[in-house]
């Protein structure tokens, strides 16, 4: 194999030159060395580091943007628990279409427990509030203002929800009693089928 023989430099007819012609060819051998570094090195180098730091932004943004989302999420999970607990506890105090019978039978134990003489006891049509039904239940009884007052007490005081609305009382000279007439609203909690069922009634009423 025939060896390839590297140019030499002619030392000697550079160190015949003068000072200065030896001082220019430093120069611009330098400069030839500087320009070819720039360009074979330097350059596709910087490239390289640019495209790297842009990237390297970009990454840490995204990283960024994952942690607030991973933040966020431990946020509505915890939110998501803390509604799902307070849901069950509005669930325990909404009975289901069983315990309705029984609910009724215990407002109208509240009123005999105390005196008072029902004249009316009528439960309405439900009407469909989302998850759950308002029962209205039409009520009249007789009886003293104080036993009056003690089956109210009563009522707000049972396990399930009661509410009652439009209070009106009528007083008897003779006798001194009160003929007192209310909306009694209970509530029970409805899902699934049993939902889109009674919404559909609703609507075609």
């Amino acid at each position: 194999m025939k060896k390839i023989e590297l140019p030499k430099i002619p030392f000697e007819k550079i160190a015949a030159l003068s000072r200065v012609h030896r001082v220019l060819i430093c120069a611009a051998t330098f400069l030839l060395l500087m320009v070819g570094f720039y360009f074979l090195i330097y350059s596709p180098k910087s490239e390289e580091i640019t495209r790297l730091s842009g990237e390297y932004s970009r990454l840490q943004g995204e990283l960024t943007k994952a942690k607030a989302q991973v933040r966020s999420l431990a946020r509505l999970e915890k939110e998501f628990k803390a509604a799902e607990i307070e849901f069950k506890k509005a669930k325990l105090l909404l009975p289901d279409k069983k315990e309705i019978s029984q609910l009724l039978e215990g407002v109208t134990m509240a009123g005999q427990s105390v005196g008072l003489e029902f004249l009316l006891f009528k439960p309405g049509q439900e009407v469909v509030q989302g998850f759950y039904a308002e029962i209205p239940v039409t009520i009249k009884v007789k009886g003293s203002y104080h036993n009056t007052a003690l089956f109210f007490d009563k009522v707000s005081k049972l396990h399930r929800i009661v509410n009652i609305f439009d209070i009106k009382m009528k007083s008897e000279k003779k006798s001194g009693m009160l003929t007192t007439s209310c909306i009694a609203k209970t509530y029970r909690f409805i899902e699934g089928s049993d939902a889109a069922s009674s919404k559909g009634k609703n609507r075609k009423q």
